[in-house]
C-alpha cells in the first residue's frame, strides 16, 4: 500500500511541473486570479509543504530554511505562494525536486504506521502516521494541480491531465466553442 500511495504522489508532482513546460518566466509567475494564484507560486508552496509534512513532522532537517515554517510573524503573508524576483523558476523547480528527494527518503525509511507530529495542527490532531501524511500530500498536491490546470488554460489554452494522457474530449476549437456556448445558454436559462 505504501508503494501505491507513493506512486500517486509522484504522479501528482510530475503533473504540477508539466504545467510549467513551454511557458515564459512571466507566464509562470503571472497572477491569474484575484487572489494572485500563479503557477510558479503553486510549485513553491508545494515544495515548502512537502518539506513541512515529510521533514518537520518526522524530525528530519532540510538543507533550506523557510520563513513560512518558522514562528508566526516571520514571513510575509502568502510568501509561499509566489516567487520573488530573486528566485528563478529553475531554483523553485530545483527546490521542489529536492523536497521530493527529502520526502522520498522519509517515506522509504518509515512504515505507514510510523508516528510524526504536525505542530501547526490543533493539539488533539497533531499526532499523525506516515499513512495520514501521504494521503494529506496526495490530496494537497492534486488540489493544487487542479488549480494549475485552470491557470494554465487561462494563460495559453493548454489543457490536460498529463503528457500522453490529456483526459480531454476530442474536439477542435470549433467544437469547444460550441460546447462552451451551450453551457453558457444552459447557465443563463437556469438563472
Amino acid at each position: 500500500m505504501k508503494d501505491e500511495l507513493h506512486q500517486y504522489l509522484r504522479i501528482a508532482r510530475e503533473n504540477m511541473l508539466w504545467k510549467l513546460d513551454g511557458l515564459t518566466e512571466y507566464q509562470k509567475r503571472r497572477p491569474m486570479t484575484p487572489t494572485g494564484t500563479n503557477l510558479l507560486g503553486l510549485v513553491k508552496h508545494l515544495a515548502i509543504v512537502e518539506y513541512g509534512y515529510f521533514g518537520l513532522t518526522f524530525g528530519r532537517e532540510f538543507p533550506a530554511r523557510f520563513a513560512e515554517l518558522e514562528a508566526e510573524g516571520m514571513a510575509r503573508p502568502n510568501s509561499d505562494m509566489w516567487a520573488t524576483a530573486e528566485e528563478s523558476s529553475e531554483s523553485i523547480v530545483a527546490l521542489y525536486r529536492n523536497a521530493w528527494e527529502h520526502a522520498d527518503e522519509t517515506i522509504a525509511a518509515n512504515d505507514l504506521d510510523s508516528i510524526g507530529r504536525v505542530l501547526h495542527w490543533p493539539v488533539e490532531k497533531q499526532q499523525v502516521t506516515l499513512h495520514r501524511v501521504l494521503v494529506q500530500m496526495i490530496a494537497e498536491t492534486n488540489r493544487h494541480a487542479g488549480h494549475a490546470d485552470i491557470v494554465r488554460e487561462l494563460i495559453d489554452d493548454s489543457v490536460g491531465l498529463r503528457l500522453g494522457n490529456e483526459n480531454m474530449a476530442d474536439g477542435d476549437a470549433a467544437w469547444w466553442a460550441a460546447y462552451r456556448a451551450e453551457l453558457e445558454t444552459v447557465a443563463r436559462e437556469a438563472d
